[in-house]
């Protein structure tokens, strides 16, 4: 007889329902577990392309984690012309219009070690529109959340970095996560009590298939990326608007009124600075 394990809920709904009550070990553990399996894939010279946390799939009878949705797959040396995917994981270069690598995966890892740490998608409450395009060429993350361990949040800082030479490649992350994974087994079940509230309650299920899948962008036209300057990143934070989240409708009047003020913000620095069918992967 043939058993298959069956699989639970993805990463997003997973956080959703028990971020509260994860320890950092746990967190870790389910980094560590995600790197691992890209590793495999990585390793076949084969680029995912849409690492998202709706494709992280979990399996509660086995506590395994595998990716999903590995239909946009191809040779490390394949180009492709569209640019598919969910928006706030879609590594800056691949928006400007340049070619997949394995670089941008290790963008899209960086973005959901972000996840797991804050408990919500990133850049939950903003239009998957050129707006948000344009910041995350410019160099805009999410707040790294208060009283993530510093060696977790140096791996993300490396990984979500501007420049793909400057990323970790996958052998690099996995043994530093490892590393980071090994010291946090020996350690107490603290519980770790984040500073953002989840709000992924209100209005989260309404909104989750229109802005949290997969689809083709057409952006042209622009800048290379770049990092942000310290100054540019604390103009205003990005996540801080989902404290106040009520309802879908007022959710899009803050973020309307955030995206226009960041935007003037930011062309005033710049103007102050110038005169001075799936498959899955487990682990």
């Amino acid at each position: 007889m043939l058993v298959m394990d069956r699989l639970g809920i993805d990463l997003r709904k997973y956080l959703q329902q028990n971020h509260n009550q994860l320890t950092w070990k746990v967190r870790i553990f389910i980094a560590h577990r995600i790197i691992s399996a890209l590793a495999i894939i990585h390793k076949k010279n084969v680029i995912h392309r849409d690492l998202h946390s709706g494709n992280i799939l979990h399996s509660p009878r086995s506590d395994r984690w595998r990716i999903s949705d590995l239909g946009f797959c191809g040779p490390a040396d394949k180009p492709t012309k569209s640019i598919y995917g969910n928006l706030p994981y879609i590594a800056p270069e691949v928006i400007s219009g340049k070619q997949t690598t394995t670089a941008s995966d290790i963008y899209s890892v960086a973005m959901l070690m972000w996840e797991i740490s804050s408990g919500q998608p990133p850049f939950i409450n903003y239009e998957h529109d050129y707006d948000l395009a344009m910041n995350i060429i410019n160099g805009i993350r999410p707040r790294i959340v208060s009283g993530t361990p510093l060696e977790y949040k140096n791996l993300i800082v490396q990984c979500w970095d501007a420049d793909p030479s400057k990323r970790l490649n996958i052998s690099e992350l996995l043994r530093k996560i490892r590393e980071i994974d090994l010291s946090y087994q020996n350690m107490p079940n603290e519980s770790f009590q984040t500073n953002i509230t989840n709000n992924l309650e209100s209005g989260f299920t309404n909104t989750y298939n229109k802005l949290f899948t997969s689809k083709i962008h057409q952006f042209e036209n622009f800048p290379e990326p770049r990092n942000a300057t310290e100054e540019e990143q604390e103009v205003d934070d990005f996540d801080k608007s989902s404290t106040n989240q009520k309802s879908n409708s007022a959710s899009s009047t803050i973020s309307n009124n955030f995206e226009g003020n960041f935007i003037r913000k930011l062309l005033n620095l710049s103007s102050t600075n110038s005169s001075s069918e799936p498959r899955n992967v487990e682990n």
